[in-house]
């Protein structure tokens, strides 16, 4: 496996090695992530790994500074997943300049749920993959469906751009106890993490609900966030919404597809969930 920290090695690298399947990271790796490198391998061409921690997609006040650096380690995972390059550029090399191009996705799906809660936060997301895509050039992009939002940003990014790339949804892997893994879960205390789990129980119970159709969404809503701040969480959304907009479904689409959405903080921990049904 070669590691590579320049663009200029990474397209001479890929200039030999032909068209590839890219795993997009911010590094400090779990089972997830390695999860979707195996994915990228079976199309059976090189995978490619980036592990970049974006400054653009991170506000001021989150946790730009303490987001944990592990590239050795991450390396080796890699490794031992299957991976054949990683690409791991520093800040100058990615942002040579201040970044005045930046790209902006509809805000009818962007500035919803994760963009109302953390403006800003696509914009950063879908300039730093438009950059990494013009480097990388892959044939298949794949991204964890942890971030359900994020993914269809990205895949409405792919069409509107016409990229020749195929963007790939992993599915979400989870602890024993069904935690979703999360580089974020490394900051929980053992109580914190023992209680991180009634999150992914919530969503399971907020879809239950919606399934049994016999409450409207919004008081089935409004039980969660009550119940999950009961147990001593700030949350920021619990929701029910159409998987391919994140809209509100009408009665007629109760029967779905939908998905269940979760935002909500454990101590100064924020975590993300979310369910399809």
């Amino acid at each position: 496996m070669q590691t590579l920290h320049t663009i200029a090695e990474l397209r001479s690298a890929l200039a030999a090695a032909g068209p590839c399947a890219f795993v997009p990271t911010m590094g400090n790796l779990h089972e997830g992530h390695l999860a979707l490198i195996r994915q990228a391998g079976a199309h059976k061409l090189p995978v490619v790994a980036s592990i970049f921690v974006n400054r653009l997609q991170f506000a001021p006040h989150e946790d730009f500074d303490r987001y944990p650096r592990t590239l050795a380690q991450d390396c080796d995972k890699l490794q031992a997943a299957g991976c054949d390059l990683v690409f791991a550029p520093d800040e100058a090399e990615m942002y040579p300049q201040p970044q005045g191009y930046k790209v902006h996705p509809e805000p009818a799906l962007a500035d919803i749920l994760e963009g109302h809660f953390r403006p800003g936060f696509f914009v950063g997301v879908a300039t730093i993959v438009m950059k990494l895509f013009g480097c990388v050039q892959p044939r298949v992009a794949i991204f964890g469906k942890k971030d359900y939002q994020q993914l269809l940003v990205l895949r409405r990014l792919v069409s509107q751009f016409n990229l020749p790339i195929t963007v790939e949804g992993g599915e979400t892997t989870r602890a024993d106890d069904g935690l979703a893994l999360s580089s974020r879960n490394g900051y929980l205390d053992a109580a914190q993490r023992s209680e991180a789990v009634a999150l992914s129980r919530a969503l399971r119970a907020l879809a239950d609900g919606a399934r049994d159709g016999a409450q409207p969404l919004d008081v089935l809503e409004a039980q969660a966030l009550v119940e999950l701040t009961g147990r001593g969480w700030a949350p920021d959304y619990l929701t029910v919404r159409c998987r391919d907009t994140l809209l509100a479904p009408t009665d007629a689409q109760r029967g779905g597809p939908l998905v269940a959405l979760g935002a909500a903080r454990i101590g100064g921990t924020r975590l993300i969930d979310n369910l399809e049904f």
